[in-house]
């Protein structure tokens, strides 16, 4: 056992590398990119302070991980889940009715850059294979979960942990982590396993006819490029829509009060995603809504549209989008 402060300075250049894996690991828990730093942050704080009493008898990944999950379930308990609307009630049947606002005390899951996966995982190959699991779809499930069930699905089905492995993280038997495990998978729904995509020259097309209905104001391209259930959330709102028609009808009223937007093309939790931008001077748009798409081999099946332009500064989007595009309805 160390028993002094000396060793403190290799603590940083140690367990730096591990950083941003802790975090992509809080987030899948928190579902929050905000949350996952800030504990992750208290994680080296801590860990830093009793470094002298690390023994070596687990490696300093593993220990920090030990650290990591104890506080990750502690953020949960304190904290109610993240959800998505269509956690929180049925479609709207009335697409003329206002929508309506979540309460203000509603924590919403939080999209994050793919930078947060692949740069906590280096090896392509891997990337592909565990991009399911950061999706938002998945994502959300996770929340349904019970802390120490989010802990062990996470640390055997994404890590790659064993049994033992989690237990020691726990402090809990394998017999208990085996327990746990079987109850998440049984309450993790079972679409949310994998999702079946396009090629993608497929998804490149899909996604071109969706960003020129934006572009172009064009509501019937909109329709077209959508599958017939599709699915449109947009939090801080509690309103979502189910299917292709209300879609239409909802987003068709939208787009033409707002005109052509301009689009920036980005991604997010392993899925493709657009940053719209509106306004009806040239040279002052400004930023409208992240929209998450979910893109399968019939066509986008999901949207989910983040309003909240304050909650996406991890996305690094620029404040205004300059554009020589006039918006429908004005003149140069």
């Amino acid at each position: 056992m160390r028993t002094s402060t000396d060793d403190r300075p290799d603590f940083g250049r140690l367990a730096e590398p591990f950083r941003r894996e802790l975090i992509a690991y809080g987030y899948r828990m928190l579902g929050s990119l905000d949350d996952a730093e800030e504990i992750v942050q208290d994680v080296y704080l801590e860990a830093w302070r009793a470094y002298d009493r690390f023994e070596g008898r687990s490696s300093l990944r593993t220990w920090l991980y030990r650290i990591a999950t104890r506080a990750f379930i502690k953020g949960i308990e304190r904290r109610d889940r993240r959800p998505l609307p269509s956690d929180l009630g049925a479609p709207a049947v009335d697409v003329s009715a206002p929508v309506r606002a979540g309460a203000p005390e509603v924590a919403w899951l939080q999209p994050v850059p793919d930078s947060v996966l692949t740069g906590s995982v280096g090896d392509p190959a891997e990337i592909m294979a565990r991009r399911h699991t950061i999706r938002l779809a998945f994502i959300a499930a996770l929340q349904g979960l019970a802390p120490r069930q989010r802990a062990v699905l996470i640390s055997r089905d994404v890590l790659g942990l064993s049994a033992s492995e989690v237990g020691a993280l726990l402090d809990v038997s394998v017999a208990a982590v085996n327990s746990a495990l079987q109850r998440a998978r049984t309450r993790l729904p079972a679409e949310h396993d994998r999702i079946d995509e396009p090629s993608d020259a497929r998804q490149r097309e899909l996604l071109d006819r969706y960003v020129a209905a934006f572009e172009n104001a064009d509501i019937s391209g909109l329709i077209a490029v959508l599958t017939e259930d599709a699915s449109f959330e947009m939090p801080p709102f509690l309103t979502w829509f189910q299917g292709r028609d209300a879609i239409g009808s909802f987003l068709g009223a939208r787009m033409r009060e707002l005109g052509n937007m301009s689009v920036i093309r980005t991604s997010a939790n392993g899925q493709p995603a657009i940053a719209l931008y509106a306004g009806r001077h040239e040279g002052e748009r400004r930023p409208h809504a992240l929209h998450v798409l979910t893109v399968a081999a019939q066509g986008i099946s999901g949207v989910v549209s983040f309003q909240d332009i304050a909650a996406l500064g991890h996305f690094d989007l620029p404040a205004i989008r300059q554009s020589t595009k006039y918006a429908k309805g004005t003149q140069p």
